[in-house]
């Protein structure tokens, strides 16, 4: 949805009352999942309850064995304590057991509820300038909010508020052995609380760190050619050994201070439960207290902090899992869900552009200016000028890759805005500049990945591309795998079969962006009975052009220059009216001339002279 200054006298671009609705619905995203798990959370809860009581079990065991069984000397009191306490056992090892496996389809329901949503995001956040290791950020801040709900971190939360009940308990074994209890809870509490603080700026540290050290090694990755034809490896690995000795250094900090804290917490426990142990033994010798109550205090106060020092323990893990909702929550408010519009009709008349004006994602500077022009059905622009002239811009912007700062792009007068992307996609086909395939066969490059597509659609859009025997002659044909990014085809393949992607369907509107920069004669006769083909069946074309054998089949030319629409109408016109303009300065003495190109069907030598003007500044020789 382009942004309109006019919503907000601040010049906000919407108001804040947008910001708000977009906070509220990310949020909303967020708790909507966790309040759909509510009653797996109260089952968990309940379930720590009894998990919490039974575990007074072994205590007050101990406590029956010594106070009861043994001065009595009773076999059958023995047994049946004992049965009860194995049973007593079993039932605890069983909730145990639930709890955990409630806890995994949390987390698993989790992942479902956003996993799609995800990976919108995901997809989305390239298009708004974000750095691609910044932008593989909502999948893995997902995951580690499902791996923490699906560990044993959770448990200890749930734990904790049961640690008063011990407390009491103690208490009313006798004062003192309460209140050394008591004692060492807030010394483990202290240090929950000093294992948070300390914490949490090296694990945010070590998150951001994490982000550089990934993006440094895919970027690596995805350029393995150009490293080592290069000799970049060297320096790559030594930047991102930077990187990498970054996150460890952070992530040793984090797990120092949580280790460390867990290591006291742990010894602290062994000292207060003998310290208990000692305390309960002063009141059996002074007679205020039984020797089953010694046995069953220090069980049940080592039992009641047990929590404290798993929660320490897992406090890492605790600490990641905030860090990644907060950081998931963020993304989800930076790309908004928005409703989805009402169906429209399939264009089939017009693409009118009217004053648009683009400015790229995380840049202030505007790239098109006011760009007005209109298409009708069967038609075809070139559209030419120098690079770094805006012409990917304004592609991007027609397709609905960019959004533009001001103006509209139409499709039969609906703006694109309107059109529900999904239901958009069908009726559009795009050949970007920078060709990117995915993972997997012919058929279902070309097909767009439609598991529903007919093999007679896929066929069509080959041959629309004159890239049907090509993919014949390939090992397995349509079904012959790609690899990541196309990389088992040749450059110019690759490009031959985006062009049939871009033309699978009989899209109405078709932009094609430098679409023969990698082909071969035979390929740029494809591409120009490509063109006439949309044209023939009434689509429309617009040709993003540095080499003029792109426009042989178009009947439209623009020029665009700095961002601007110098000029628009018909090619043969437009290219002649371009050599009228001032010519360029004379080359410089002994530099050889340059040689005009001929334009297939336009005005020959002249019109390609027209276009040396346009992209070199320079004039050919007669």
């Amino acid at each position: 949805m382009p942004f309109d200054a006019a919503a907000d006298p601040a010049g906000n671009f919407g108001g804040k009352s947008v910001s708000r609705r977009i906070t509220n619905q990310a949020q909303s995203e967020l708790l909507g999942a966790l309040k759909r798990c509510r009653g797996a959370f109260i089952a968990v809860a309940v379930m720590s309850g009894l998990l919490n009581v039974l575990a007074l079990t072994g205590s007050f065991y101990m406590l029956e064995i010594y106070d009861r069984v043994l001065p009595s000397r009773s076999l059958p009191t023995l047994v049946g304590f004992s049965i009860v306490a194995l049973m007593l056992f079993g039932s605890q090892g069983l909730l145990d057991v639930i709890r955990a496996r409630i806890l995994v389809r949390v987390g698993n329901h989790l992942d479902e509820a956003l996993g799609r949503r995800a990976f919108e995001v995901l997809v989305r956040l390239p298009l708004r300038g974000k750095r691609p290791g910044e932008s593989q950020q909502p999948v893995r801040e997902l995951d580690q909010v499902r791996g923490f709900l699906s560990g044993l971190g959770p448990t200890a939360l749930f734990d904790l508020p049961w640690m008063p009940l011990y407390l009491l308990i103690c208490f009313g074994f006798h004062f003192w052995i309460g209140v050394t209890a008591l004692g060492g809870a807030i010394l483990l509490v202290s240090l929950t609380l000093a294992t948070e603080f300390l914490t949490r700026k090296p694990a945010e540290a070590a998150t951001v760190a994490a982000v550089q050290r990934h993006t440094m090694a895919e970027g690596a990755r995805r350029n393995a050619e150009v490293v080592q034809a290069m000799g970049m490896a060297p320096r790559l690995a030594a930047a991102w050994s930077n990187a990498n000795d970054e996150h460890r250094l952070s992530q040793q900090r984090a797990a120092d201070v949580a280790g460390g804290l867990g290591a006291i917490s742990k010894i602290l426990r062994m000292v207060l439960q003998s310290g208990v142990l000692g305390v309960a033994a002063y009141l059996v010798i002074q007679g205020q207290a039984s020797a089953g109550m010694m046995i069953a205090s220090s069980i049940l106060v080592s039992r009641a902090l047990a929590p404290v020092e798993l929660a320490i323990a897992h406090w890492k893990g605790f600490i990641g899992a905030r860090t990644s909702w907060a950081q998931l929550n963020r993304l989800l408010q930076g790309a908004p869900r928005g409703q989805r519009p009402m169906a429209l009709p399939r264009p089939t008349a017009s693409v009118s552009v009217e004053g648009v004006a683009c400015v790229p994602p995380d840049s202030n500077r505007i790239v098109v200016h006011e760009a007005t022009f209109a298409l009708k059905a069967g038609s075809a622009l070139g559209v030419i000028g120098p690079s770094g002239s805006g012409k990917s811009s304004l592609a991007r912007v027609l397709v609905g890759v960019w959004e533009p700062a001001r103006g509209r792009v139409r499709l039969d007068g609906a703006a694109l805005e309107q059109w529900d992307p999904v239901a958009l996609g069908p009726h559009i086909g795009y050949l970007p500049q920078s060709v990117e395939l995915f993972a997997g066969t012919v058929a279902q490059n070309i097909a767009r990945f439609d598991p529903e597509a007919e093999p007679e659609a896929i066929i069509a859009a080959a041959k629309a591309a004159n890239v049907h025997d090509l993919i014949l002659r390939l090992p397995e044909g349509y079904e012959t795998p790609i690899g990541e990014n196309g990389s088992a085809l040749s450059a110019g393949q690759r490009q031959r079969v985006a062009l049939a992607r871009a033309l699978y369907g009989d899209p109405f509107f078709v932009v094609l962006d430098e679409p023969n920069s990698n082909l071969d004669s035979e390929g740029e006769q494809a591409l120009t009975q490509a063109i006439l083909s949309v044209r023939a069946r009434g689509g429309t074309v617009v040709v993003i052009a540095h080499r003029p054998s792109a426009l042989a089949g178009v009947d439209l030319v623009m020029l665009m220059n700095e961002g601007r629409v110098q000029a628009f109408g018909p090619r043969d016109e437009v290219l002649t009216q371009t050599l009228k303009r001032p010519q360029a300065m004379p080359a410089a003495p002994g530099a050889p001339q340059p040689q005009p190109q001929r334009v297939a069907g336009v005005a020959g030598a002249a019109s390609g002279a027209a276009l040396k003007i346009v992209h070199d500044g320079t004039e050919p020789q007669a």
